[in-house]
């Protein structure tokens, strides 16, 4: 059995050119399912097993230049699909998510379009299955408006046209996002009179992306349940506060 091999340093270094010559030796390396290729010699790079299996690598084969700048295209692309998959590993990203972490870790763009095709294809990362994800996740979690949830998707990188088409399709329940949030905040607000903590209430929930149809029946519904409070002067219809943040 060959001798394993920790080949990280020559790996790291400047890639030589693609040259071909005679496979003289295959060694495994220490990073499990990796094996260093050596021709006439000479490292030249290293390859995930799977991909050497696969091509049916063997000592004493001899490479073109050509076979070896598939074989290193292979191994980028299997290095950028595992970077990738990690990256989805904590929760669901948008396909522009993916190709700024591919970026951000000098993938050339030829390999980060192969990289989400091949993704799209096994059903791991698509921008109208995201969207769905990121909207049932903030109403569990975090309740949002659909203003606020667009501008989220928007900011991922989701084109409007699907944002609006899943927020068309999907049960957002706004009222009572709305009234779960004010509900929550109110407590905290028990020190001021009605008025001031109707205002207050209604700037939180405009900042959360609700509009103000639904901020009114919000703070109507909360101020019916509560008892003893101070009487304030009820908002207007007109009585809506733009978020400037």
């Amino acid at each position: 059995m060959a001798d394993v091999e920790d080949v990280e340093d020559e790996e790291r270094s400047q890639p030589l050119p693609a040259v071909g010559g005679t496979i003289t030796r295959i060694a495994p390396q220490r990073d499990a399912g990796r094996v260093s290729i050596y021709l006439d010699g000479r490292f030249i790079f290293g390859l995930n097993a799977t991909i050497s299996e696969e091509h049916g690598l063997r000592v004493g084969q001899s490479l073109s230049a050509a076979d070896v700048t598939v074989l290193r295209e292979r191994e980028e692309l299997n290095r950028a699909v595992d970077k990738a998959l990690a990256f989805l590993t904590s929760r669901p990203r948008s396909i522009r998510e993916v190709r700024d972490r591919l970026k951000e870790k000098e993938i050339p763009p030829d390999t980060i379009d192969a990289v989400v095709t091949r993704l799209e294809g096994w059903g791991y990362i698509g921008d109208e299955g995201f969207a769905r994800y990121w909207i049932e996740n903030r109403g569990a979690n975090q309740p949002r408006g659909k203003r606020l949830l667009r501008q989220e998707l928007w900011r991922k990188g989701v084109e409007r046209g699907t944002v609006d088409q899943v927020l068309d399709e999907m049960e957002v329940d706004e009222a009572g996002g709305a009234l779960a949030l004010a509900r929550k905040r109110f407590n905290q607000l028990s020190g001021y009179d009605e008025q001031t903590q109707r205002r207050r209430l209604a700037a939180f929930l405009q900042r959360r992306g609700y509009d103000w149809p639904t901020v009114k029946g919000a703070l109507d519904t909360l101020f019916a349940e509560t008892e003893g409070g101070d009487e304030g002067e009820p908002l207007g219809d007109s009585d809506s506060y733009e978020y400037k943040g």
